[in-house]
């Protein structure tokens, strides 16, 4: 060990650190004012060292390899603690410019984007935040080609978690049944069950889903509902059920919701489907950066 430490010095950690937040040597080596050569080369220095190839191609970028991803917990953290003693790497808020994108459902962006454009008003006025369209099923690969800086959504099992994926919990949201005030159900309580399947049902089928969340549970109690359309944002959903005699399952996170029931009735669905909870994602790469970990605390401030 002692000879590996030896060959590896600090300014190496600094490659590799540009390497996996970058994703690609050239914007590694502008990241670090080097020319492309010298990262090259820093990288093979890395190889020997830790005898893996640490990073291998990937599309138009390089990806991490196990190894690497092995190594980066440690070295993130250590990282942050010399940081931490060099005043200049402090995160300005009140003086950032940086611009930032979250992938979400509208949905969750309803409940988000009001309360973190609230207090980006006050702490950091000149930080941009987007957000971009929720792809469960490219949640994965849109953080490892660094699409989006966070996530905010519902992890479904059907996609398997990648190792690089840290991840807090945020909120847990409900369901319920939503209908408009007129409708022929919107006198009862409680709906029957039977009645209740054989509703004209709109549903939201996120892209990369196969079957919206309601129906993958029906499905495992061997039930199936009237299921008539479905609709890529849950905004439209509202407006259907408004003007039609569909009914519709919708996410309620009591407390949160934005008040959107005008002439709508809710009541709760027949059969309570498992808790679910909606998470705040991202890529391991960002643990040195100081803006990632500002905005993370603000957002688990906001919601935990």
């Amino acid at each position: 060990m002692g000879t590996h430490y030896r060959s590896a010095d600090l300014n190496l950690l600094k490659v590799f650190e540009a390497l996996m937040t970058e994703g690609n040597v050239t914007r590694a080596a502008h990241k670090l004012s080097l020319s492309q050569p010298t990262v090259s080369n820093a990288l093979r220095r890395l190889r020997d060292t830790y005898d893996d190839p640490l990073f291998v191609r990937s599309g138009a970028g390089i990806k991490p390899t196990r190894r690497t991803l092995d190594l980066w917990e440690p070295l993130a953290h250590s990282l942050q603690t010399i940081r931490g003693t060099l005043e200049v790497d402090r995160f300005d808020a009140l003086r950032s410019t940086a611009s930032l994108s979250i992938s979400m459902s509208d949905y969750v962006a309803s409940i988000v984007v009001p309360r973190l454009a609230g207090h980006l008003g006050q702490a950091a006025p000149s930080i941009q935040i987007h957000t971009i369209p929720n792809l469960l099923v490219d949640l994965g690969p849109m953080l490892a080609n660094n699409q989006a800086d966070f996530a905010i959504t519902v992890f479904t099992d059907e996609v398997q978690r990648p190792a690089f994926l840290k991840s807090r919990a945020l909120w847990s949201p409900g369901f319920v049944c939503v209908m408009r005030s007129g409708h022929p159900l919107a006198r009862l309580d409680r709906i029957p069950l039977k009645r209740f399947l054989a509703a004209r049902h709109v549903d939201v089928s996120l892209a990369g889903k196969t079957m919206p969340t309601y129906d993958v549970f029906l499905r495992s109690r061997g039930l199936q509902r009237n299921l008539v359309a479905t609709v890529n944002h849950y905004a439209t959903a509202y407006d259907v059920v408004r003007r039609s005699d569909l009914i519709a399952v919708l996410p309620w996170s009591k407390g949160l919701d934005p008040p959107r029931m005008a002439g709508l009735r809710h009541v709760p669905v027949p059969l309570e489907a498992p808790a679910r909870m909606i998470e705040l994602f991202w890529h391991q790469r960002h643990e040195t950066s100081a803006l990632h970990q500002w905005v993370k605390g603000v957002l688990l401030d906001l919601f935990e």
